[in-house]
């Protein structure tokens, strides 16, 4: 009787920690789609990411491991090794104030439309159209960019894998290189067209893998190379590591050109902000995420690049027949074997980030699209009732990113323009709601009602913010710049001229027809009580 009893109480008390932790839940999600409510919107997906899969999506759409070992080649063939230290964590530091401003922004805005809706709310009713529209078409130019530059990455990954696995003996032609490009970008649109349930899922071992993976490579390389064959650390920090390979620029540009590689890799920060209406407790978690992932990101990436230049051996011997340097440095340190087991957690890395940028890409065109920002009156702006995800963005997405791919057939170096235009166009969208947010922080008309996360009023957030914005425009210069001299038209850097074409184009497009249906970011609740996005 006793232990009938004392069964029967447990499992009333088990019953109701369930009961309390379901309800604890339900609260959370009802919350914050109040919060959303009270944006101007209707919630339209189901909250299903948790706090370890939002830190895990922040983190694998930097990649890490992947994006360095993609633009690895840059500071390195460029500036030198030295190029390669300093410029990342130089770089690293300045993504760090970015990433704070940016959670800040979306921990008060927490919508799929991220920095894009927040903008919106940043400036003067008069004014929200216009801005809306540029950084929109910026946002989305950036990540499509970003996509189209880490598929085409992770191909090149995967080519040069097989040209070590067969010992130089095969040729990588452009259509191998295009072909299986594209062909990625179709798989990841099929994995990304299942429900949320499932890409939350899948999402929480992203972060394990990309963390593991650098790790075991730091440690491996270490250990497997003679201390006799490590660099110097004047070659690694000093003037001995400073080799400028430009063929014209001087030395300091030639040095600066390694920002290419940090900036690209800690970029698209606001894709976190981009799930955040499918993710619990959003305006904690998603800044939460930002920040934990631009400082874990920032460190291990530093020690990541250090240990690479500090085994990397003879410069004149990289990138060598594989055109990838850091699997090279695996191959003379490891051994072909070992290499190749260890690179294919690198391009799992890559995988990773494609998945989680094509997702949350996705989100701004629906996001845009539910604004009449896109001329294809809102079809993309539909989640389907079987996934309740964007069917139609994302494939929409999958099919645009596949063109920036295209320009390698015009030139290898005209591809290379690709990750040069995602952190331009990235980060120019990113400081536009930065700089509106200080701009008119005392209009009338304009009321910043900060997240949890805030770094307040004082002279800690006034420093991020403007420390952010200089630096932005500063490496805005650097990537306009083609990074060979002479300039031809096989070497010249397509990269601000695709910028300033779309932002054209576009402003062009705006005067002539869109400002008749485009009002920037809009309420979709059906009641018509609230017309733009904007807390009451």
């Amino acid at each position: 009787m006793s232990i009938s009893k004392d069964r029967s109480m447990a499992s009333k008390d088990l019953s109701m920690a369930e009961l309390e932790v379901t309800s604890i839940s339900e609260v959370s999600v009802s919350d914050d789609d109040k919060e959303l409510e009270a944006l101007g919107y209707v919630p339209s997906f189901k909250r299903e990411f948790s706090n370890l899969a939002t830190i895990s999506f922040a983190f694998s759409i930097m990649g890490l491991c992947s994006s360095i070992a993609t633009t690895f080649d840059t500071p390195l063939l460029l500036g030198g090794p030295s190029s390669v230290t300093w410029c990342w964590i130089l770089g690293a530091c300045m993504c760090f104030t970015l990433g704070a401003s940016i959670a800040e922004i979306v921990s008060a805005f927490p919508t799929c439309g991220g920095l894009y809706t927040a903008s919106a709310q940043l400036c003067p009713p008069k004014r929200r159209a216009v801005v809306g529209w540029v950084v929109g078409w910026l946002n989305i130019l950036g990540q499509v960019a970003g996509l189209s530059s880490t598929e085409f990455g992770l191909a090149n990954m995967i080519w040069a894998a097989v040209v070590i696995g067969k010992d130089g003996d095969f040729v990588i032609t452009q259509g191998k290189t295009v072909g299986l490009f594209a062909g990625l970008l179709i798989l990841h649109g099929i994995l990304n067209s299942v429900a949320t349930r499932h890409l939350a899922f899948f999402t929480k071992g992203f972060v394990f893998v990309n963390l593991g993976a650098t790790t075991l490579i730091t440690i491996v390389l270490l250990a497997m190379t003679p201390r006799s064959e490590m660099h110097s650390a004047n070659y690694v920090f000093g003037t001995e590591g400073v080799v400028n390979q430009t063929g014209g620029w001087n030395t300091g540009i030639a040095f600066l050109f390694g920002l290419l590689s940090v900036q690209w890799t800690m970029t698209d920060y606001d894709a976190t902000a981009h799930i955040s209406e499918e993710v619990r407790r959003a305006a904690y978690a998603a800044p939460s995420a930002i920040f934990i992932a631009v400082i874990g990101t920032g460190l291990i990436g530093w020690i990541f690049n250090i240990v690479l230049v500090l085994c990397s051996g003879p410069l004149e011997n990289l990138p060598g027949d594989s055109g990838s340097s850091v699997l090279q440095i695996m191959v003379d340190r490891i051994g072909k074997p070992g290499a190749l087991f260890l690179w294919a957690f690198v391009c799992l890395t890559a995988f990773f980030v494609c998945q989680t940028a094509l997702q949350a890409c996705s989100r701004t065109v629906y996001a845009f699209s539910r604004d009449h920002g896109l001329p294809d009156r809102g079809a993309l702006g539909r989640v389907s009732a079987l996934t309740r995800t964007p069917l139609n963005a994302i494939w929409a997405t999958t099919l645009f990113s596949i063109l920036p791919g295209l320009l390698d057939f015009a030139s290898p170096v005209a591809a290379d323009a690709i990750f040069s235009l995602t952190a331009m166009a990235l980060d120019i969208s990113y400081i536009i709601p930065i700089f509106l947010r200080r701009f008119y922080r005392n209009h009338p008309e304009v009321h910043f009602k900060p997240g949890p996360f805030y770094m307040g009023p004082g002279a800690l957030g006034w420093a991020a913010n403007v420390a952010c914005i200089l630096w932005t425009l500063f490496v805005t210069v650097i990537f306009s710049l083609p990074t060979v001299l002479p300039v031809t038209k096989n070497n010249m850097n397509y990269a601000s001229a695709i910028t300033g074409g779309v932002v054209i184009l576009s402003g062009a497009w705006y005067i002539l027809g869109a400002h008749r249906h485009y009002h920037g970011p809009t309420s979709n609740i059906p009641q018509g009580t609230k017309q733009h996005v904007g807390r009451e």
